[in-house]
């Protein structure tokens, strides 16, 4: 059992799905679907369709070179059954994909940090123009010296009041 990729849009294709193209030179084309097949046989670039592994790659979307794609390439080299060794690539395969998941998620921090800083950009302009809808703020001083201003305000007062009718 294999998993193929997609010819156009590089997502897999497991056994018994997909569709197979064989051009005149015996050359195998596999598509995960027909929307996949239709685009190639109207010779669209998979850089240029914004859905596909290609076109997120080559616009730094996604993690493009990475020492952990080597280990998932295609070996042609008939191997001797062995145990130990078949134990061996099954730990190694999961220890790889815990890497490359970490790495992946690094990469898409870093991308969105830009998009953060530029966020904070507009706000920040967005304030400036609007600042007049914006009241100070105020200190738990300017509260404090407010109350007792009050409280005088209403002991003059009280004390006029007083003298008025006596």
């Amino acid at each position: 059992m294999r998993i193929e990729k997609c010819y156009f849009c590089s997502s897999n294709i497991y056994p018994g799905h997909g569709i197979n193209f064989v051009r005149n030179d015996c050359k195998m084309f596999r598509f995960c679907r027909s929307k996949c097949h239709k685009s190639f046989k109207m010779k669209r670039n998979p850089r240029k369709v914004k859905w596909t592994k290609a076109f997120r790659k080559s616009h730094g979307k996604e993690l493009a070179i990475d020492s952990t794609f080597e280990l998932e390439k295609k070996r042609h080299v008939p191997v001797k059954y062995n145990r130990e060794l078949w134990q061996n690539t099954i730990h190694a395969m999961k220890r790889i994909q815990e890497i490359r998941s970490r790495r992946q998620n690094q990469f898409i921090k870093q991308r969105l940090k830009a998009g953060k800083k530029l966020e904070l950009k507009d706000d920040e302009k967005e304030v400036e123009h609007h600042i007049h809808l914006i009241e100070p703020k105020v200190t738990e001083e300017e509260v404090y010296n407010a109350a007792l201003k009050q409280k005088r305000s209403r002991k003059l007062k009280r004390g006029k009041s007083r003298k008025n009718r006596g």
